[in-house]
């Protein structure tokens, strides 16, 4: 089938057109470290280009799937709404994913059919381990590879024996091939061995691609086998103590943890997995005490970990812990699945969920993935401009349900519930411009334009209305494109120095010290890493989270739960240990019923390191930076970046090891 294009004519009027990147350039920065792909030429895209790829793969997709079934593609029509969803996005009123800006329209989709690309999120249960040993770790790995956030359980544990490798027999050699699919096959054999009681495994990694070389399809630069041997001698430890007995919590969060490090150093993407567990069992709660578990010091960073709270329950203990490190967060299962928005009353639409995304934003059957789209209401003129904007949001991301992916469990579940997550951020700049009733008019009114929206287009396509639409993701470096404060989250300071990594090497540092951008060696990576500030004012007027008390943090989620998200609001509460800690039981006992996940962050004065991500600074000494300024232009540039952040969106969301290793931030939740 042919591609859909957008005509030349329409293109050239964007061609010359300054895209609207927020933040004194921070924006732009971003976008062309982190989104702009290499294109046949060996040259970076430019703004106008990359929306008109995402568009054209959007559409591409909706042709596809219309002449498949024989319901009726119109050329004209679709050419008008393409231009329209084109105008959308290039004046940032909304923005797909950082992975559809990445993956939209591109080989990875169109060629090789990888669709689970597109999408932000997961979730996997254990529950069933007894069915298939090993398919929920495989899962989790080839998921998290291909840039998919992942969130499971824990219910597993007891469920199989570890029955050990037979050591009496001849090992089996595995050459494993240099391929995703052949890092997580590797995986597969090296767990079925211990579970099933098989010859070991021994593997040949010489076919494996040698470090620094360069990764086509999704960026950056390969790390060679070395995290692939990690994991496997890890595994390996994580089993034999394990062997005779049957697989425990801890064995679980292990592996799945192990993974997720795997992951990380093999140079893919940052990690991002979240771990479910049961509020009363000491095991999993002392997960990331290091003292009783040493073991895992070294890799517990890999995921947020969260218990299925029930509702009714004594939160004191668990907020004694929550004062400590900020964990567990706490998901309501019993809401997420009885509840679309909180002030519709019960419909038990999600009966089957079993959890959530690494971010919460998301309830999730076993399987199921979800793809995410982000809009801005405080860049819309008025209501009526914001609803034809929520119009292509979610097509966009009703479009990316047409996709299927490469597991079969997935599709069975994704095909019937075609769920969507269109989320909002900038809630601070809105409530700060024009006041919290009207966003309550605003998201009502958008909530009600989406669903029919959602008839309409379902009815189109010929598929199943999705099981829910709408959610509040944390959200991150997209909302940095945009010039937005990030999902319903208030800024630390109304000013403040954004700190961003770049490679040494990289084209992109010459424009930026010639506008007067301070660059400077990276702390700890001097000789491969350059630091770029940027001075940012986030907008007159707004409050800071430390204004904020834990009630009204509490009060806005709910607010956004009720007026807004049929899924769930992704929400990191930020207290004072001292002054609030107390106060926490009470206030989760309040807002149970009102919330389906919720985490918690106690704020500490641990002082300053050298080039913090983000530094608070005063008016004075934002305008004294900004006059420094001059015009910005990125010329034509070459060089291919590592792409660290092109798939996890949320700086909330994302899990690191380090906060000086990158320049997301750190004050990570769920």
């Amino acid at each position: 089938m042919e591609k859909f294009q957008l005509s030349d004519n329409f293109i050239n009027k964007y061609k010359r057109r300054k895209a609207p990147f927020g933040f004194n350039g921070l924006g732009e920065l971003v976008y062309m470290r982190t989104y702009s792909r290499i294109k046949e030429n060996g040259k970076n895209e430019r703004w106008w280009e990359t929306v008109q790829r995402v568009v054209e793969g959007t559409y591409t997709m909706q042709k596809n799937w219309i002449e498949s079934h024989q319901l009726g593609w119109n050329a004209w029509q679709a050419q008008k709404s393409a231009q329209d969803m084109y105008e959308r996005i290039f004046q940032m009123k909304f923005l797909p994913p950082g992975r559809g800006l990445w993956a939209m329209g591109t080989p990875v989709t169109e060629e090789k059919g990888l669709y689970a690309a597109l999408n932000n999120c997961a979730f996997v249960s254990t529950k069933t381990l007894k069915e298939d040993y090993s398919k929920p770790f495989c899962f989790l790995m080839d998921a998290s590879m291909l840039g998919v956030g992942v969130g499971f359980d824990t219910k597993g544990a007891g469920e199989i024996v570890v029955k050990g490798v037979d050591k009496d027999r001849q090992p089996q050699t595995f050459q494993i091939p240099d391929t995703r699919e052949g890092w997580v096959e590797s995986v597969k054999l090296l767990l079925e061995s211990y579970f099933h009681g098989q010859a070991p495994v021994e593997f040949d990694y010489s076919v494996v691609r040698p470090a620094g070389v360069p990764i086509k399809g999704f960026g950056g630069v390969s790390s060679g086998p070395e995290p692939l041997q990690e994991v496997h001698e890890s595994i390996t430890e994580v089993l034999e103590k394990n062997s005779g007995e049957p697989i425990t919590i801890t064995t679980i969060v292990d592996i799945m943890n192990l993974i997720g490090k795997c992951v990380v150093a093999g140079n893919v993407r940052r990690t991002a997995e979240i771990v479910f567990g049961e509020p009363d069992n000491e095991e999993y709660l002392d997960l990331k005490n290091y003292k009783v578990n040493p073991h895992r010091d070294q890799y517990g960073w890999t995921s947020n970990n969260s218990v299925f709270a029930e509702l009714g329950m004594d939160y004191t203990e668990a907020s004694k812990r929550i004062i400590d490190n900020g964990e567990p967060g706490f998901a309501w299962l019993d809401n997420m699945r009885k509840y679309s928005r909180m002030k519709n009353g019960g419909d038990n639409k999600d009966h089957r969920a079993m959890g959530g995304n690494p971010c919460l934003e998301q309830t999730l059957e076993s399987y199921e993935l979800c793809c995410l789209v982000e809009t801005f209401p405080d860049n819309h003129d008025d209501l009526e401009d914001y609803k034809r904007t929520l119009k292509y949001a979610y097509l966009y991301a009703k479009s990316v349900t047409l996709g299927k992916t490469h597991w079969s469990d997935t599709n069975r579940v994704m095909l019937r519930n075609r769920r969507i997550g269109c989320s909002v951020s900038g809630v601070a700049q809105f409530i700060t411009n024009r006041g919290i009733d009207e966003l309550r008019n605003w998201l009502e009114e958008g909530y009600d334009t989406i669903q029919e929206w959602d008839k309409m287009y379902s009815d189109w396509f010929a598929i199943p209305k999705s099981i829910k639409t709408t959610s509040v993701k944390p959200s991150g470096t997209v909302s940095l494109l945009a010039g937005a404060t990030p999902g319903l989250h208030y800024p630390e300071s109304r000013f403040y120095t954004r700190r961003i990594r770049v490679s040494k090497h990289s084209e992109l540092l010459e424009p930026m010290i010639k506008a007067g951008y301070k660059v400077e060696p990276a702390f700890g990576s001097e000789d491969t890493t350059m630091v770029v500030e940027v001075p940012v004012d986030v907008g007159e007027g707004i409050r800071t989270v430390d204004e904020l008390s834990i009630w009204e943090q509490f009060s806005l989620a709910a607010f956004m739960q009720r007026h807004w998200a049929d899924n769930q609001v992704s929400c990191t509460v930020t207290f004072d240990p001292e002054k609030e800690g107390k106060e926490i039981p009470q206030v989760l006992n309040y807002f149970q019923y009102h919330l389906k996940g919720i985490s918690l962050l106690p704020r500490h004065d641990f002082g300053a390191y050298p080039q913090m991500p983000y530094e608070a600074i005063d008016e004075k000494q934002y305008n004294k930076e900004v006059k420094k300024l001059g015009k910005l232009t990125f010329g034509v540039i070459s060089n291919e970046e590592a792409n660290i952040e092109k798939f996890c969106d949320g700086d909330f969301c994302d899990v690191e090891e380090f906060p000086d290793v990158d320049d997301q931030d750190t004050t990570n939740g769920q």
